[in-house]
């Protein structure tokens, strides 16, 4: 017999899921109270902050600086290459993976999204969503307030 998928299992694979899942509220309630203490870190703070992103992220790189305020939904959905530099006020909707690039430059108001919703209105009021991973590649520059939707790769692979 087939085991049936959690709906975290079902969110990273890109299928229709509930976030309001007991599992993926817990997860949520992490990531928050993690950004809730790095949004109020003071000026001084860069080693705190930085311990706060390792935690939370799934990968943090060497030397990469991220900027408060940041919003996030899980935290381990993001990955953020080395020499990074996030500026502030990025939101990062990581119900799927965001997996950004070494030496990578994000400027103010950034938001990258992987979370979508189904084009039916009546799939819609079930209130499934659903999804897809974003890519930033190596070296890419995104300008102030710029908006990167889900299942969009930016820049040339190295893979």
């Amino acid at each position: 017999m087939e085991r049936t998928r959690t709906q975290k299992e079902r969110m990273l694979a890109g299928e229709l899921y509930f976030a309001n899942d007991p599992e993926l509220s817990r997860e949520q309630l992490r990531a928050q109270k993690l950004l809730e203490r790095f949004n109020t870190t003071e000026a001084t703070q860069e080693a705190e902050r930085t311990d706060l992103l390792k935690e939370l992220c799934g990968h943090f790189g060497k030397a990469a600086v991220v900027k408060p305020t940041m919003r996030c939904d899980y935290g381990y959905n993001i990955s953020i290459g080395a020499r990074t530099f996030i500026n502030y006020d990025c939101v990062l909707l990581d119900c799927n993976t965001i997996t950004i690039g070494e030496e990578v430059q994000i400027a103010p108001g950034v938001q990258i999204y992987t979370a979508t919703h189904p084009l039916d209105a009546a799939a819609r009021r079930t209130g499934a969503e659903y999804a897809l991973p974003v890519r930033i590649e190596d070296g890419v520059w995104l300008g102030g307030g710029s908006i990167v939707c889900p299942s969009v790769t930016i820049g040339v692979s190295t893979q």
